[in-house]
């Protein structure tokens, strides 16, 4: 046996998930970083718009994955391929609801959002429903913990991202935003990859008994509620920066918010690991605290290492990352870092009670993020009053979820 065959066994499937994880959050800040030295700030503007859209659509996603998870867990294996059914023709359905609407709406959009034209928006729309249906894809796995196919979906979808975009960048003379929407539809084809859609009917006759489908909908619902929270607070300043500011602003920031989040998206792989975790050791009557804990800890570490880096380094940082155009953020970078980390922090607490179904959370959640768009509506005389703002919020947040948290131990 050769030494690369021992370390292979040796590595458990969450750990290999964790390291294809991190990968892809790499591949993303290349796919990221590559758009802004290729484009410059105003340019970038338009492509971190579309960036965002996507974010959104990866959170309204997240819960078709989620409710996938749960289920997969949670039901026998003759309702299960009745879920499986039902929740394929939910997110198909959904899909094109939302795909439609945003091609109908795309000339509002550029209005909205100042952007060049409307054909970004177009383009995004037609690829929405294949979004949903890989969502509910990787749900089965990440649910049955079949961590090395949930792994290789991420990367066929990252990956095709950055090197379609790229080529399509080089090597056609069109408006940039549109090749960066066509872009992002081709990888979701890319992200179907592996399919397992055996055994799986759209429209069948064959579906959950009445009270599974109420237990389904229920968690849709909470699920939704919380995924749209996490829009909020996660998207809407880029949104509303990139409404009320000029495009050469809209890029500057836009640079400052995908450097500052690099904690959040290292705390998604958490959560990927968290759900069915907390979910299994609920079902077998095990105690769920000891798991929150230890991905508590993980975040809180990174976080700190990553708020000192941008405190200390943050004129480096972005110069290596994005070039000499975008120095101007580097005051701001380390409050950013805050910011998210404080966010990241709190979304562990919040996925830990959503997969027990608690509702309290998502409220406080709710609460929260409508508070950040109206403080950032009112108040948006700089960037820097934006990001402060944010920092306010988060702060808030992460208290309120922690004396919930408490509130429920001690009883």
């Amino acid at each position: 046996m050769t030494i690369s065959n021992i370390v292979i066994k040796k590595i458990s499937p969450a750990q290999l998930f964790m390291g294809s994880a991190l990968l892809v959050n790499g591949g993303n800040y290349l796919y990221n970083l590559a758009l802004g030295r290729i484009l410059g700030p105003e340019a970038f503007a338009e492509a971190a718009l579309l960036i965002t859209l996507l974010l959104v659509l990866s959170f309204i996603g997240m819960t078709f994955q989620l409710v996938t998870a749960k289920f997969a867990v949670l039901l026998s294996e003759e309702d299960y391929s009745h879920f499986q059914n039902t929740i394929y023709t939910y997110s198909l359905a959904f899909g094109m609801a939302i795909g439609i609407m945003v091609i109908y709406f795309a000339p509002e959009l550029q209005i909205l959002f100042q952007t060049q034209n409307a054909w970004m928006f177009t383009i995004f729309g037609v690829g929405i429903p294949i979004y949903f249906l890989m969502s509910v894809n990787r749900g089965k796995y990440q649910g049955f913990q079949n961590f090395g196919k949930l792994s290789f979906t991420y990367q066929t979808e990252m990956w095709s991202r950055l090197i379609i975009t790229v080529l399509l960048l080089i090597l056609l003379p069109f408006e940039p935003a549109i090749l960066v929407a066509l872009g992002i539809g081709l990888s979701f084809l890319f992200g179907l990859i592996p399919m397992d859609f055996k055994e799986v009917t759209i429209f069948t006759k064959n579906r959950l008994s009445k009270a599974n489908t109420k237990k389904v909908l229920q968690f849709i619902g909470l699920t939704a509620g919380y995924e749209l929270t996490q829009i909020i607070i996660n998207n809407s300043d880029i949104l509303l920066v990139k409404h009320y500011f000029d495009a050469l602003e809209a890029g500057l920031y836009a640079s400052l918010a995908l450097i500052g989040r690099v904690v959040y998206f290292v705390a998604w792989m958490f959560v990927m690991l968290l759900l069915p975790k907390v979910v299994q050791k609920h079902k077998d009557g095990e105690p769920t605290v000891p798991v929150l804990s230890k991905y508590i800890g993980f975040i809180g570490v990174l976080s700190l290492g990553i708020v000192m880096a941008c405190y200390l380094f943050p004129g480096t940082i972005i110069n290596l990352l994005f070039g000499e155009a975008y120095l101007s953020m580097a005051p701001l970078l380390w409050q950013y870092a805050l910011a998210t980390s404080l966010f990241a922090i709190s979304n562990i607490f919040a996925y830990y009670f959503l997969s027990l179904d608690h509702y309290i959370p998502v409220i406080l959640s709710g609460i929260l993020g409508v508070s950040q768009v109206l403080l950032i509506v009112l108040f948006h005389s700089s960037l820097t009053m934006i990001v402060q703002i944010q920092i306010i919020v988060m702060v808030a947040l992460l208290v309120a979820q922690a004396l919930y948290f408490f509130s429920k131990s001690i009883k």
